[in-house]
């Protein structure tokens, strides 16, 4: 176990492992600190025969924040891809189920994170943006495909539209098919899905989340090379880097 890093990870129950994104320095912005992190938490969550249920959540108000501005830059630049690390589908391929506990802000890349779980319990004072567009560029991380299979269609056509923010509670408003509760309420609703989840065997957990993930991680890699191929088109627009430079962080 580690503790005190960006990226926290401890049993916090019996057959309960928690991964806790902590970067206090970058926000939870995919830093470089973050990113390994994360890598490393989940690389290691899947040698753990005792853990039968990761959940992931942030610090304070925020649960992850997406993209730095450097890296934006770098791409913008030509300089690789979001498919350089696969980051954002960790939760996807972790063999046990994932929670994904948003106390905090879900931004860009942070929130389609947070959508690759299994299950997902949402802040309703907590805000939640796939803000891709904002500054001109078409999304990415699976965001074109996660989105729509766990928001529906309209509404996470809309977000990658439109590039708004939403609250938890219009969220819920909005009928998501997930628990929207006050964000200091977050981790104790997801710890009671954990603790639900453990009472059954991990064999069995195992095998089912298998089964039921199996459709997404295969239909995923079509998704990404496509997101890829818009990138290399959206993303070498003068206007995408001036935005990225002047409205990063506002």
């Amino acid at each position: 176990m580690t503790s005190g890093n960006a990226v926290d990870l401890q049993f916090i129950a019996p057959q309960i492992l928690q991964i806790k994104m902590q970067d206090r320095v970058s926000k939870n912005t995919f830093s470089e600190a973050i990113t390994q992190g994360l890598m490393d938490a989940f690389a290691e969550a899947e040698c753990l025969p005792d853990c039968k249920v990761v959940i992931l959540t942030g610090y304070d108000n925020y649960f992850a924040s997406g993209g730095t501005q450097e890296q934006l830059l770098n791409l913008s630049d030509g300089r690789g891809a979001f498919t350089d690390r696969a980051l954002y589908s960790l939760p996807l391929h972790c063999p046990v189920p994932v929670i994904s506990a948003m106390q905090g802000h879900g931004i860009g890349g942070g929130f389609v994170l947070g959508m690759f779980a299994d299950l997902i319990v949402l802040g309703r004072e907590n805000i939640y943006t796939t803000n891709f567009m904002r500054y001109g560029f078409t999304p990415g991380m699976g965001a074109t495909f996660i989105l729509p299979h766990k928001l529906g269609l309209g509404l996470a056509t809309e977000m990658m539209l439109t590039a708004n923010t939403y609250r938890g509670e219009e969220l819920q408003q909005r009928g998501i098919p997930f628990p929207v509760v006050p964000r200091d309420q977050v981790m104790a609703r997801a710890l009671e899905l954990a603790q639900t989840l453990a009472e059954k065997p991990r064999v069995s957990l195992v095998a089912l989340k298998d089964h039921l993930s199996a459709p997404l991680r295969q239909a995923l890699p079509a998704t990404i090379a496509q997101e890829v191929a818009m990138h290399t088109v959206t993303f070498t627009q003068p206007e995408v880097k001036s935005k990225i430079a002047t409205l990063f962080g506002t």
